[in-house]
């Protein structure tokens, strides 16, 4: 009796010829398998760069700390936010299959054109070839140009590919069968899980390969893993389910002809608006109470009553839910600040810090940030298991907590890692005196890099709860039709907090470094006072869960519960 259900055709999706396709044929965990597999080695690539990318530009480029750190800063942020380009290709012109063909292929472009810039030799001035001088070799512009020009087409390379990958991977279950929405709940889990292998294998192999051997080879492994990575998603092109949805209308334009006709209708009294609604026979509930002034929308304006027509009630609230979201967008960027640091000044720490295991083998500094993803998977396996049945039995909520309430949570940890960091950061220093090593930048301080882990660890606990959350709000309270577009405002806030930084760092450098005193971003980190922007951080991450707070408790969820 089970068979015919089996292979019953699947609403709203054809095989890679447009053909309608069967259940038991086509996507399912064997689709998303090539996914989850495609995700783990794009990440596995881009934290090849990323992870250690701090210490290239110090050492290999000759940058100042301040300096690579506002580069690095700038770079994830564009990173971060051309993912919102990256959705309107894919729902107007591209679709997710190609886009995702498309920047995986200008992902290995990138990846390749930075192997080469690190293969290039230095300036070959007499000063720099001769051995027994002790002049630093400084790169060329050649190479600069070129690193910095490969690092930009992997950072539009992820903005295609980042917001598809995803989302055509829970493509491959439907949400109206029974079966497999329980299914795609569990491909999120095991996505989390891929994405923690990858980082985790990136952290302590290729980090280990760049600070040993050659940086041209770690960011080779990083080519080939982009390049496996294209060959198993086409490998998949014939098991995947594909939407038949291409018909529909940009969202883009949609929303943007609500706003538009909104300010177009400015002058029309809410009694009006009644009118419409009432003729419309729609009945009041919450969300329509919310942003009343793009109820206008509903109504032609007089430039346009001949052969215009008004906006749907469906678009007017695509357009409501948007702006219900921008309050929660902009008091969340000072946790994307934070997120910033790790990669960064973290990074920068570590590597004047006591780093031996056993004589002779020194742990990398960057592949601290292992213990970010650990304590993500362990994290998300405890929230999972344990704290959601507990709070069900409070609450009565199936989600246990709200997504709300989860974001607030990992905020708090956010915070306190700054805490931790500022407070460790000060035991380096005082060490660093104690031992007569504040003037000698390249010394080893007696102070073990181990000191460092309860912040890295604070950092992944706070990212199980607000990254997973935040991803998970954004893409439950917008349409479904926009969850292209959910997905890419989730990323822009980190894309906007690490311009943020960049900005912060920049200003406090030339605030802080006046009149011959000792920067805050000091290239002698024994100088500098990281702890103090730290403490600057806290405050910051205060006030924004301030803000956070106010605006969660009157947020009106847009599906009528608050999971």
């Amino acid at each position: 009796m089970e068979a015919p259900l089996l292979d019953e055709t699947v609403e709203g999706a054809v095989d890679y010829n447009g053909r309608p396709v069967r259940r038991s044929q086509f996507g399912g965990w064997r689709s998303a398998s090539f996914i989850i597999g495609v995700e783990v080695a794009e990440r596995f690539a881009y934290y090849g760069i990323a992870s250690n990318l701090i210490n290239f530009l110090t050492e290999e480029l000759r940058l100042s700390t301040a300096a690579a750190a506002q580069n690095i800063n700038v770079w994830s942020g564009v990173a971060m936010m051309l993912p919102l380009l990256g959705a309107f290709l894919a729902d107007s012109f591209l679709g997710r299959y190609r886009t995702i063909a498309l920047s995986s292929a200008l992902y290995i472009l990138g990846l390749g054109l930075l192997t080469v810039s690190a293969t290039l030799p230095y300036s070959s001035t007499p000063a720099c070839q001769q051995a027994e001088n002790r002049v630093p070799c400084s790169p060329s512009l050649v190479h600069v140009v070129l690193f910095f020009f490969s690092l930009y087409i992997v950072a539009f390379a992820q903005g295609g590919h980042k917001p598809c990958v995803q989302a055509f991977g829970a493509d491959q279950f439907d949400g109206k069968h029974p079966e497999e929405s329980k299914a795609k709940s569990s491909f999120f889990n095991w996505w989390y899980f891929g994405i923690s292998v990858a980082t985790s294998a990136t952290f302590t192999t290729v980090s280990y390969v760049q600070d040993n051997l050659s940086w041209s080879l770690g960011f080779g492994i990083s080519c080939i893993a982009m390049v496996f990575a294209l060959l198993v998603f086409l490998l998949g092109t014939k098991t995947y389910r594909y939407s038949s949805e291409g018909d529909v209308e940009n969202p883009f334009v949609r929303i943007g002809r609500v706003f538009i006709m909104a300010v177009q209708n400015w002058r029309v009294i809410s009694s009006e608006i009644a009118h419409e609604e009432e003729t419309l026979g729609l009945l009041p509930h919450h969300s329509s109470q919310q942003f009343r002034f793009l109820d206008k929308a509903l109504i032609v304006p007089n430039s346009l009553k001949e052969d215009g027509h008004a906006c749907t009630t469906s678009e007017v609230e695509e357009a409501k839910s948007l702006v219900g979201l921008a309050p929660i967008w902009v008091t969340c960027l000072a946790y994307g600040i934070v997120f910033s640091q790790s990669s960064t000044f973290f990074t920068k720490q570590g590597v004047t810090m006591d780093r031996s295991i056993v004589p002779g083998f020194e742990v990398p500094a960057a592949s601290l940030q292992s213990f970010i993803s650990l304590s993500i998977g362990i994290s998300i396996l405890i929230y999972d298991r344990i704290i959601i049945p507990i709070a069900r039995c409070f609450t009565g909520k199936p989600s246990g907590i709200t997504m709300l309430q989860r974001i607030g949570f990992g905020m708090i940890l956010s915070a306190l890692s700054m805490v931790i960091a500022a407070l460790v950061e000060v035991k380096r220093l005082k060490t660093a005196q104690e031992y007569g090593l504040v003037d000698m930048p390249k010394a080893t301080i007696p102070l073990s890099i181990w000191w460092l882990v309860p912040q890295y660890l604070l950092i992944g606990i706070s990212d199980a709860f607000t990254m997973v959350g935040l991803q998970e709000f954004f893409y439950d309270q917008v349409p479904s039709g926009l969850r292209s577009i959910g997905l890419s405002l989730y990323l822009s806030i980190f894309g906007v907090g690490s311009f943020l930084s960049s900005f912060l760092i920049s200003a406090i450098e030339k605030l802080s470094s006046g009149d011959g005193k000792e920067s805050w971003f000091d290239n002698n980190l024994n100088k500098a006072h990281l702890d103090y922007f730290y403490w600057l951080l806290v405050g910051l991450s205060a006030i924004g869960f301030a803000a956070f707070s106010c605006f969660a408790r009157t947020y009106i969820y847009t599906k009528g519960n608050a999971t």
